[in-house]
């Protein structure tokens, strides 16, 4: 999930195995940070890690 700085939601969903709708729903929440971009949602790659890295502390 390096190779590029910004990711599409399909992709982000790809990458954690959820659905699209999970997805938007983390954005939504604040859960994962996210930008606009011409009326595009994207994700940085950084934030997709550390939402993951979050996971181990959040339902341990």
């Amino acid at each position: 999930m390096n190779d590029k700085l910004l990711y599409r939601i399909p992709e982000v969903a790809h990458f954690l195995s959820v659905s699209r709708s999970k997805v938007y729903e983390l954005v939504r929440s604040g859960a994962l940070p996210s930008v606009k971009i011409d009326g595009v949602r994207r994700v940085r790659g950084c934030d997709v890690l550390a939402f993951v890295e979050a996971l181990d502390r959040t339902f341990a």
